[in-house]
């Protein structure tokens, strides 16, 4: 897309988002069930398979028309957005690395919204420690029975396919699974926040997977994983953004009106200082967050550029909506306004995807090397070691 395309593009998500998705948001995050009427919706607007090639049914765009989408979507409603996240990054799986048949048969059903997607990598003894991982893939006649268990999956409650990963003898493989498969159970866990998307873990009980359905070659599923972690820990960023530019915004319109000592709260540096230092983070990082899918895009190394937006961008989001509620005093401190939804939302992102400390352990390797910071030189890349919770 041009630039003039991708503002066009802009503008058309963000009138869908506001005027289907903004006013239903408090009602969406206070309850348990989940929204596939929101979903459907974003299918038939084509924003859950952006980046799939027009052939394929897609819309054949840029990984930036992605990024457009996460932020727009997640300003109205962050649940939603995460629909358009899960759901596009499943699918640029699925077109990467699927076999024909897998494709044929779950492709179409995934971007028009009519199937709820999970990824589940993370396990009760393995976090960021994604290595360690103990569910097992083990070879019968057609294909492999799957056993263990993943825990803090989004969306697993609900999910209708899966791609789990799981240990194939001493390599690592993925595979995609129909969570209504014999063997496969689910239980729901109770959260502060994203609480329509759900989050909850996944038991395998000798669960046949067939042939067909390993994503790559054996024992590539753990690398096809952790390079698709640059492209989501970026989008998180751009989620992020969305949430609390939400907040800034109702924040700004907050100020104007309401009077202290006799003058608009406006008028006062110590209440519009903060904001403009809030945009000016989000704006720094929006750059970045581009740089490093413009990176992807032209097949370049952007794996730092990733670390940096995931451990920094929910930082910054989270104070700045912390920052919002404060200013509004008491009506912040309630749930007459969106803005204490929106803070248990964006906490999430701080965890989910790998934890602040393992970004800068990625960062920092990249820049000192593995072997002067204690690491092993035999092993390889910090992203093809760590990970957070799927």
């Amino acid at each position: 897309m041009t630039n003039d395309e991708l503002a066009d593009f802009t503008d058309s998500v963000r009138g869908l988002a506001r005027s289907r998705f903004l006013d239903g948001y408090m009602a969406r995050a206070k309850s348990d069930v989940y929204s596939r009427d929101t979903l459907k919706t974003l299918g038939k607007n084509g924003l859950l398979g952006l980046c799939v090639p027009e052939d394929r049914g897609g819309q054949g765009a840029r990984f930036q028309a992605l990024g457009i989408a996460c932020e727009e979507i997640s300003y109205a409603d962050s649940g939603c957005g995460y629909q358009v996240f899960a759901t596009n990054v499943m699918a640029d799986l699925l077109v990467k690395f699927a076999a024909p048949e897998v494709v044929d048969r779950w492709l179409a059903p995934v971007i028009e919204g009519e199937v709820v997607c999970v990824i589940a990598l993370t396990e009760p003894g393995s976090g960021s420690d994604a290595q360690s991982l103990t569910s097992k893939a083990v070879a019968v006649e057609g294909g492999w029975e799957l056993s263990g268990e993943k825990t803090s999956i989004t969306q697993a409650p609900d999910g209708e396919l899966a791609i789990i990963v799981a240990r194939e003898g001493t390599q690592i493989s993925a595979f995609v699974v129909p969570m209504d498969s014999p063997g496969v159970s689910v239980q729901r866990f109770e959260d502060p926040g994203f609480r329509a998307v759900g989050r909850g873990s996944i038991t395998m009980d000798r669960v046949f997977v067939p042939q067909s359905h390993r994503l790559g070659q054996g024992g590539k599923g753990f690398g096809l994983i952790m390079g698709e972690f640059d492209l989501t820990r970026t989008l998180i960023a751009f989620m992020v953004v969305g949430i609390a530019q939400r907040a800034i915004d109702l924040t700004i319109e907050y100020i104007k009106i309401r009077n202290s000592f006799g003058r608009p709260l406006s008028h006062y540096q110590g209440v519009t200082f903060p904001i403009a230092e809030h945009l000016t983070h989000l704006a720094a990082i929006r750059a970045l967050a581009r740089e490093a899918l413009e990176a992807r895009t032209e097949g370049w190394p952007h794996t730092v550029q990733a670390a940096m937006l995931k451990w920094w961008a929910p930082q910054v989001g989270f104070q700045a909506v912390q920052d919002c509620v404060v200013l509004h005093g008491h009506l912040g401190w309630s749930e007459e306004m969106p803005l204490q939804s929106l803070l248990r939302d964006i906490s999430g992102f701080q965890i989910g995807d790998g934890t602040p400390h393992i970004q800068k352990l990625i960062i920092a390797r990249a820049a000192i090397g593995n072997e002067v910071m204690g690491r092993p030189a035999t092993r390889k890349g910090p992203t093809e070691q760590e990970d957070g919770e799927a």
